[in-house]
């Protein structure tokens, strides 16, 4: 029996792999296709970025249904792996469906990321959502076309009344798209309270880091805020309050929140005092390295240490650098730490692996002049699922030492 193909599927165009790429990875679920792995001819590159095409082998066996950006290093990303998908409003719709579902089987308040990108079977798209309001980053050229498809079924099945498109960031910049943040729908007055751990963030969904707030690290938070209690707490790079307010909501004695932006740090006094906590809540803005190394001179002591820096290993090619800066911060952190006292380091770069992370962390500690104990490995929340196949989905990393 012949397979039946909608006339969707038979009419758009379609791409082939090289005679050396593995199409092996694809049909065990990799969901990229490398520029160098396609057969780039002249009707190829002319493919609009976003276009959806039928994936072949190099033999023209029909592989996947894939969305086409000939501007991107990855010029090729799987949809769906039956070949005959159609990509629509039905097809957003059921998949916004299914990760709903499992958000409101793991939270019983409506913050958290909805859409993880591939994990969640939509690629280069996230979702995160506020309570009544959902952010969206189309980071890749097919979301871009369908931003108005998929703000219009993200408000159908969630209810939300705002939908906020922020199109930042390095992801949009290697599609070749533009840099834009725009309401689609509804209005936002200003920061969003966002109850999480006992604590209170203020997210700035229209001028914050990512979508206002970094839900992936909640557990993380959480781990953190039970060994607070009674505890003096310095969080570096701590955005608006991250790890000091959840330590503050678990007892803490005091935090201390350090951090490059003015802006941030504001918005993490500002969810202190909502919190009632403000008189155990101090800021302290400037460069992270400089502050750790201003503040072993001063001689000072914490009980519990957190350093949750950006990415400094983005890229394959940024690696040993990056490494580098891993160690160098543990270096400086470790003196910080009391006797008997907490360090708690953490990485969001996909390409510095746990063993690597690990590895620069306790060097670092040691030329710290202390000895440690790995009390725990955290990674992110539930609400980031991880994409086996995609080693760039599982990238975050928290490591909790108890040092003596």
């Amino acid at each position: 029996m012949s397979e039946i193909v909608s006339p969707e599927a038979a009419s758009r165009p379609v791409v082939r792999l090289r005679p050396k790429a593995e199409a092996r990875a694809i049909r065990h679920g990799f969901p990229w296709v490398y520029a160098d792995e396609l057969v780039t001819d002249r009707r190829t590159q002319a493919l609009l970025p976003g276009t959806i095409a039928t994936l072949e082998d190099a033999e023209r066996r029909p592989l996947a249904t894939v969305t086409v950006n000939p501007k991107s290093k990855i010029i090729a990303r799987v949809m769906e792996r039956d070949p005959a998908a159609e990509i629509g409003t039905t097809w957003i719709a059921a998949k916004l469906k299914t990760a709903f579902e499992l958000r409101e089987r793991l939270f019983d308040a409506p913050f958290y990321r909805l859409i993880h990108a591939e994990a969640d079977g939509m690629p280069g798209v996230i979702i995160d959502r506020f309570g009544d309001v959902a952010v969206i980053q189309p980071n890749a050229a097919w979301s871009e076309a369908m931003i108005g498809e998929i703000a219009a079924e993200l408000a159908k099945l969630t209810g939300v009344s705002t939908v906020v498109k922020n199109g930042t960031g390095r992801a949009r910049s290697l599609e070749g798209l533009a840099e834009e943040t725009e309401v689609l729908t509804g209005a936002v007055p200003g920061p969003i309270a966002v109850p999480m751990n006992g604590a209170v963030y203020m997210a700035d969904v229209m001028g914050g880091q990512k979508t206002g707030l970094f839900f992936d690290q909640r557990p993380n938070h959480a781990f953190a805020a039970r060994l607070a209690k009674g505890a003096r707490v310095l969080d570096v790079f701590s955005h608006v309050g991250g790890f000091a307010l959840a330590c503050l909501a678990g007892g803490a004695e005091s935090a201390l929140a350090v951090d490059a932006s003015a802006p941030a740090l504001d918005l993490a006094a500002q969810g202190a005092e909502a919190m009632g906590q403000g008189a155990h809540f101090a800021t302290r803005k400037g460069d992270a390295f400089a502050t750790l190394e201003a503040l072993g001179t001063e001689g000072a002591q914490f009980d519990l240490v957190i350093c949750d820096p950006p990415a400094f290993a983005p890229s394959r090619q940024a690696l040993d650098a990056g490494l580098r800066a891993y160690e160098r911060i543990a270096r400086l952190a470790a003196p910080l730490v009391a006797p008997g006292g907490y360090l708690v380091l953490c990485s969001c770069s996909h390409a510095a692996d746990l063993v690597a992370f690990r590895g620069a962390s306790t060097r670092g500690i040691g030329r710290g002049g202390r000895r440690a104990q790995l009390l725990h490995t955290g990674f992110a929340g539930p609400d980031h699922p991880m994409l086996p196949q995609l080693a760039e989905s599982g990238y975050l990393k928290a490591l909790f030492f108890r040092l003596d």
